[in-house]
Formats: C-alpha cells, structure tokens, sequence
C-alpha cells in the first residue's frame, strides 16, 4: 500500500488526557503530495454523565456536552472507528502538537475501550508526525517565504490561526477541529513549497532511528534543537549536546547557550533542587535554571546536524556562536562527574503522581501478553456476550476497567451488583469535579457577555444538573 497522511485535530473537554475526553474529532487523509483523499472526517463523541468538562474549555470550543449527547458516537463506537477507518496501515497521523496532546487523549481512549493504545501509531508501517515542531524549526533556519505572525505583544507566535491568517490560507474558524485540520494543511503545503529540502528531511526525522544517527551517547556531537521549552526568544531553538543516558532509553542533553560552570560546581543535592524546583521556585528574580532536558527518541523531536546554521543567518536566528558552543561544549567533556550526577537524577526522578483510577493508569505498566486475547475478546463481545462477560483477566487494572467500559457503552449489560459499584465510582468522581467546575461557572458567568457564550454556561449548568448524584442538594 501507498503511504498516506491522516491530518487529525481534536476538540475536548479539559486539558487532561488521563481526566478529560475527545468532545469531537476531525481528519483528512492526503496523499503524500498533500492532496485531499477521500471525505473528510469531522464528528462529535458523546460526553458520558461521569464527566464534567472545563467551562473555559468549552467557552473555547463552543460544543455543549449536549450536543454530543444528540449527535456524538459512543466512544466504543469511536474507538472502533479510529481503528478500522483512520489509523489504517501505512499511516502517518500528523497534528499540531499532537504528540504532547492530542495523541494522549487517543492513547487514553483506546486504553478505557480495549485496544492496544500504542499500536495505532507504529505497527505495519504507521508513524506520527508533529507539525509544531516543524514549524519551529522552519522559523528558526529558514524563515523565507513566510509571515511569521508575532502576538498582541510583538512576541513570536506560533499560533495555527496566527499562521493561517498571517498567510492568507484557509482557516475559517479558530477552535473548530475541521477548520484547524484544513489549515494544518495548508501550513504544511506552505513549508512544502517554500522550504523543501528541510520539509523532506523533517519528514524523515519522524522516524526515531533516524533521531538516534544525530543524538546519541556513543558519538556524542552538537545539534540543532527546538523544543516548547527552550527561549522565544531565540526562536525556540538551541544548539543541544547529548550528555547522558535518560530513562526507557532516552538521552538527557544540556543546551549550549548556557555556560555550565555554575552547576559543574554543584552538588547532587542542589542539583536536585534545580531539577526538582515547583512552579513557585522558578518565578524567583535570583532562581537560575539548570538548562537539560530529556529528548525522548519516540516523540520526533525536531533537530538537525549544526551544518544548517551555516545558511544564510542561521546562528544569528538562534543567537549563538560557534565559539560559545565549542568552549561550553569542552567544559561538560571536561567533567565527567557532572554528567553522571545528571544521569542519577533523572534515573531517580519521582514518577507522575500515581492514581488509584485504573482508567489514569495507563503508564503504569504494560499489559501482559496472556491477557492480550482477553483485550481483544471485550471489545469483540456482542451486547448479549458483555452481560454474563468475566475474562480471567492477570492484569488488576482490567476488571474494573471493563465495568466502567459496560457502564458507558452498553449500560443495559450490568448486572445489580455492577451498577451500584458503578454509580458509586461515577458519584465520587463527579463530586470530587465539583467544586472546581462550579467556581469556574461562577467566575464566567460574572465575565461573559457574549450571547452565545451565556447560552453555553446555561447548558453546562443544566449538564452539571443532569449528572449529579443523588445524594448531593443541586
């Protein structure tokens, strides 16, 4: 088969994808010439009455839980769609920060419907591509041929609509998942056409072997980064260099523009808190930052071989030199100790914040391979077959799982017993959602004005009604 891109985007009802949920989801297919295969998707998926979606997400979509209500799939519905109509063999699903967003809200999805929740974006020959990173790196090194939009400040902006209009290209409304998937093409088009040769090579950067020729511990050597992380200021770019092993096989690199004397001189323990710091620490006036970060080779990082600055301004858009990138490179060569210091840190870093919700314990661990067939066997099971349906399952997450995978799809599959564990679980998860969707009511109400706005907050009190346990005074 031909290779294909699925351009997908993705609407939701929060920022989390462990708590929150797809509300709609839009795509179109191309070929590898950019041109449009096929109808485009574009539907909404039912927001069931376990959740309570962010009032300020949904004062930025604009879709009620309502309206997926009337018109939404079920996400088993959805899930089986995405797996036998989208994420087709041979494809490869590209976004707009897709690989730090939307792809955890379809990891999540799969994971609560019984699928596999990593093989859609790598088995028989499909792959991911993040669109964001690309740009970045476009506007880093070859900024010709494009407007490069800046915010209300005058500060860089990456911003698709900004993009879009600052192009002239297609992009009818902001916030709709099938505007922004029709204007992620026409952004990709653009960087096609005007810059190709660092297209074409991007696009092969997808894949993370080709990642691992440039970034690794064995020749360790300077590259060409960008990152969400790294300065606006200089493009969101660096010169990186690869200086220790990170977890699951990744590589921890140090960016070059910062001198490292400081933290050669540090101890393990100020270094933690380096690493470490909150939120609160890195605002202080005198708090320094210690610059390393974890490239992770499976999520396309965007990088290139530092013969690229060589073009035209290319050390100056980063505002770099080659001096300072030599001298601070021999530094980190000159002590060794610091390198291994980083390595135990990040070898130690605590985990995320573990849940006791088995549908946020994703990343816990892999399913093991005796319960595969069981996996397959739940989501394979007709309405009658769920009713009387108890796999032997090994994993501990997966009982309880399916309950809640019944509970949504096929409610009338529960037996006494399972309804009551339900309805407790789903009470509990509401009432917790509470108090935090009620104050983000409260402040909204008090600041909208816009028409439609007001009728969106009405909705999503009568939402909040609708699902309240029975035991709480609505």
């Amino acid at each position: 088969m031909s290779k294909t891109f699925f351009f997908y985007d993705l609407e939701t009802s929060g920022l989390s994808g462990r708590e929150d949920r797809i509300m709609q989801f839009a795509g179109i297919r191309t070929d590898m010439d950019l041109q449009q295969v096929g109808e485009s998707v574009n539907v909404l998926v039912k927001l069931n009455d376990d959740v309570l979606p962010s009032p300020d997400a949904i004062m930025v979509t604009g879709i009620s839980p309502q309206s997926t209500k009337d018109d939404g799939y079920s996400e088993a519905e959805f899930a089986k769609m995405l797996s036998e109509e989208v994420f087709t063999a041979d494809t490869i699903t590209v976004g707009f920060n897709n690989v730090r967003f939307d792809d955890e809200f379809i990891r999540h999805l799969f994971w609560r419907n019984f699928y596999d929740p990593y093989e859609w974006s790598w088995q028989d020959g499909r792959s991911r591509w993040d669109l964001l990173d690309v740009v970045r790196l476009t506007r880093a090194l070859r900024p010709e041929g494009i407007n490069w939009p800046v915010d209300d400040k005058g500060n860089p902006t990456n911003r698709l609509e900004l993009l879009a209009s600052a192009n002239k290209l297609t992009h009818t409304k902001a916030h709709d998942a099938l505007s922004d998937v029709e204007a992620l093409i026409d952004v990709t088009k653009l960087i096609r056409e005007k810059q190709p040769q660092l297209y074409e090579y991007l696009l092969k950067m997808r894949d993370k072997n080709e990642v691992k020729k440039l970034v690794n511990l064995d020749v360790k050597q300077p590259f060409v980064y960008v990152s969400g992380r790294l300065d606006s200021a200089f493009n969101k770019a660096t010169v990186a260099f690869p200086l220790t092993a990170g977890k699951n096989g990744n590589v921890v690199v140090y960016d070059l523009r910062y001198d490292p004397t400081l933290f050669l001189e540090m101890s393990s323990k100020d270094l933690a808190k380096k690493l470490y710091a909150t939120w609160e620490e890195r605002q202080a006036d005198d708090f320094v930052k210690l610059p390393v970060k974890e490239l992770q080779y499976n999520h396309v990082p965007a990088v290139a071989p530092l013969g690229v600055l060589e073009q035209g301004d290319g050390w100056k858009n980063i505002g770099l030199t080659q001096d300072v990138v030599a001298k601070h490179k021999k530094m980190l060569l000159s002590a060794p100790g610091f390198a291994e210091n980083i390595r135990s840190l990040f070898e130690n870093k605590p985990d995320y914040k573990k849940s006791p919700d088995p549908e946020a314990q994703l990343y816990d661990s892999f399913v093991p391979d005796i319960d595969k067939l069981r996996i397959e066997s739940v989501r394979n099971a007709n309405i009658r077959e769920l009713a009387d349906f108890h796999p032997n399952f090994t994993d501990e997450r997966l009982p309880e799982l399916l309950l809640h995978y019944k509970a949504r799809n096929f409610p009338s599959t529960l037996a006494e017993d399972e309804s009551i564990a339900w309805e407790k679980w789903r009470s509990a998860k509401i009432s917790a959602a509470l108090p935090d969707f009620m104050k983000s009511l409260t402040r909204l109400s008090s600041t909208v004005t816009d028409d439609n706005k007001q009728f969106m907050l009405q909705e999503l009190q009568l939402w909040a009604e609708s699902v309240l346990p029975a035991d709480i005074d609505s």
